[in-house]
């Protein structure tokens, strides 16, 4: 059986406000190479495999101070991310409030939009794991 390389990739960030956009961008280049061997089966799951990597920087430079590692591969039937920070804590659900600025849509809009959500706590941090279609 030949093996087959599966696309992934790891990259690190310093943590700060501007590493949010940084991992955005990382994510987007990333999802244009695997695009060319495998395009997504809809535009959406580009554009939520984005949305979901740009919450989850933004949630890591907000809760976890430090650097935080973004990995992307490629899975059979879609693309997993893991963003480990350095906040052992795990995410919870937040409540809504836009009549005083909003927040707490961040982790409920991962859950809606990944087919797997999980956290696993080590003393170092947390890797938060999803899964998305592609």
């Amino acid at each position: 059986m030949a093996s087959v390389e599966i696309p992934s990739r790891t990259t690190s960030f310093a943590g700060e406000p501007q590493s949010v956009t940084a991992a955005r961008i990382d994510a987007d280049e990333f999802l244009y190479g695997l695009a060319q061997a495998s395009p997504p089966t809809t535009p959406e799951h580009w554009d939520d495999i984005l949305l979901v990597v740009t919450e989850l920087a933004a949630n890591a430079v907000q809760f976890a101070p430090g650097p935080f590692d973004l990995s992307m591969r490629r899975t059979f039937d879609g693309v997993h991310v893991t963003l480990h920070d350095t906040n052992p804590t795990p995410p919870a659900p937040r409540s809504f409030h836009p009549r005083t600025g909003g927040g707490g849509v961040g982790w409920h809009l991962i859950h809606a939009l990944c087919d797997q959500v999980s956290v696993v706590t080590e003393g170092g941090g947390k890797d938060v794991h999803v899964f998305l279609p592609w």
